[in-house]
């Protein structure tokens, strides 16, 4: 296991960490998280494939307490400075909720560097009203991390979400820049997608596992694996009974292994 720094394309200072060899994937965590949610699934891949696990900017070891550097085109660059630091032309990109929409995004930003995609736990695209309510939740989750402090903050929400997202919230808290936190809750006012079918464009072949709640909904990520051209749906796999980051890795290893195993690669720089 290797850990290193780089820089994002705006000088934002973070950090990733690299287990196994072979050709590399890089997972990202959701928010909240850190890449240590994904250790366990890592050391499950890490057989055939070098995985990359950085801290998405606001999270972990990448601290950024700029509410104005927290957008998806800055966190879709940040992947891009990633693969160029590694020497990688491209690489198959993956993620769990934020982390997902971090994919999504990089493929279609950036379709050159994106060789494959793997979608966990697919976060909503809001209409307008639902996305001002995101606004306002956002904002009020901001404040609560700057008054009250990143535990206190998530208190209220966690109930309302898949039982392993409060798990590997609350073992990334004591890691956690409290400004940081607060500053990446910006994200909430930029808008990923307006519409499922923005993705069409996207021809990388993709891996989607649907979520299980309110903000990553199952219908939302089967029609996302519908309107994308080369995406295989992977229903129940993420469920109420994963808990903890290991049991996440049993349920999603052994699918993200035969994905990885049919895709090629391609003459990547450092495979």
């Amino acid at each position: 296991m290797r850990e290193f720094g780089y820089r994002g394309r705006d000088g934002c200072r973070l950090f990733a960490t690299t287990v196994g060899e072979g050709p590399a994937v890089v997972l990202l965590h959701g928010g909240g998280p850190d890449h240590h949610s994904l250790l366990p699934l890592a050391h499950e891949l890490a057989a055939a494939h070098t995985v990359v696990l950085p801290d998405v900017r606001g999270y972990g070891r990448s601290h950024c307490a700029d509410p104005a550097r927290h957008t998806w085109s800055s966190y879709a660059e940040d992947v891009v400075a990633l693969l160029d630091q590694l020497g990688l032309d491209q690489a198959a990109v993956g993620g769990t909720g934020l982390g997902a929409t971090i994919t999504l995004r990089a493929a279609l930003e950036h379709p050159d560097r994106v060789s494959a995609a793997i979608l966990v736990s697919v976060e909503d695209i809001e209409d307008d009203a639902a996305k001002a309510e995101e606004i306002a939740f956002m904002d009020a989750f901001a404040e609560r991390v700057r008054t009250q402090g990143v535990e206190a903050a998530w208190a209220p929400i966690l109930p309302g979400l898949a039982p392993i997202i409060g798990t590997l919230v609350r073992d990334a808290i004591p890691r956690s820049d409290q400004d940081s936190v607060a500053a990446a809750a910006a994200i909430g006012r930029d808008r990923a997608f307006r519409d499922v079918a923005e993705l069409a464009p996207i021809t990388a072949p993709t891996l989607v596992f649907p979520g299980i709640d309110r903000r990553h909904p199952a219908a939302l990520a089967e029609r996302v694996a519908q309107v994308l051209p080369d995406a295989r749906l992977v229903p129940d796999a993420f469920s109420a009974d994963l808990r903890t980051a290991d049991d996440l890795a049993a349920a999603l290893g052994p699918e993200i292994r035969r994905f990885l195993a049919q895709i090629d690669h391609g003459c990547r720089r450092g495979c």
